[in-house]
């Protein structure tokens, strides 16, 4: 046992040492791996950039939001405060109004010799003495619930204010960054243009057109014997075939571009 085990390690180092010789002689298709490795290496750079980007809008309007809605807040407040001080000055009428309605009865009280007449005046009198009664208490309510407003107020005010500087403090902090997203994305665009003019136009096409469908993941290793995207077992002609890099060679379940990795020898052993 110890001595297989001693054979199957003096296999793998002697994969390895394969490997490292495969890479100094660097042939054509090893090449293009490694300028397609390359260009996929800057393509997750460019999705990820835009991934960012796309968040910030939402950021954006998430604190714009917040700005708003403590705002809306203290309008509300004063929006209340207003009506509560409309509401107390026309109760203010209607007392002036049920004070003039009793110096008119107590006038027509004086000029009246009728009895019935001077009793039902008195009784129109004491109905507006009444009701400035109820007017007067409302207005005391009303004063009240002002003057709480207007605490109210004065903290709502406060939590905009500082709700205001926090929003331009973060919107500043969200438009620098937004704008160097933007130089990153374009630089990182200008070296894509670069990378892909280095390529074949054949494998560039096929690389694109794996971009689309499979995401940033189109060129996967070897590992341990299977597919770094789908996970299917290899035969071991295949793996081969991938070391040789004599051609592309592509999963045969998904479709992405495989490339040698250091694990292949260790599993073509097994």
């Amino acid at each position: 046992m110890a001595r297989r085990a001693s054979i199957r390690i003096d296999l793998a180092r002697r994969g390895r040492y394969r490997l490292l010789q495969h890479r100094n002689r660097s042939g054509p298709m090893q090449q293009i791996i490694e300028k397609l490795l390359i260009l996929q290496d800057r393509d997750r750079r460019i999705m990820h950039t835009r991934e960012q980007l796309a968040r910030v809008q939402p950021e954006r309007e998430a604190f714009q939001g917040n700005a708003a809605s403590t705002q809306a807040g203290l309008d509300a407040v004063k929006t209340k405060a207003k009506q509560v001080e409309s509401d107390r000055k026309n109760l203010e009428l209607e007392v002036e109004t049920k004070k003039q309605q009793i110096a008119r009865y107590g006038l027509q009280q004086f000029q009246t010799k009728k009895n019935e007449e001077y009793r039902a005046l008195a009784h129109e009198i004491e109905v507006c003495k009444e009701a400035i009664s109820k007017l007067e208490d409302r207005q005391l309510e009303l004063m009240e619930e002002a003057e709480n407003l207007q605490k109210e107020a004065v903290i709502a005010g406060r939590e905009a204010e500082t709700a205001r500087k926090a929003a331009e403090g973060q919107l500043r902090e969200l438009a620098a960054r937004e704008q160097n997203l933007r130089n990153e994305l374009t630089a990182l665009e200008s070296n894509r243009n670069q990378l892909t003019a280095d390529v074949d136009e054949r494998f560039l096409r096929h690389y694109e057109r794996l971009l689309r469908n499979k995401g940033d993941n189109v060129l996967v290793g070897i590992e341990h014997g299977v597919c770094g995207g789908c996970h299917t077992r290899f035969p071991v002609q295949l793996l081969v075939s991938c070391r040789a890099a004599k051609e592309m060679v592509t999963c045969p379940n998904c479709g992405r571009i495989l490339y040698y990795s250091p694990s292949m020898d260790l599993a073509a052993v097994d």
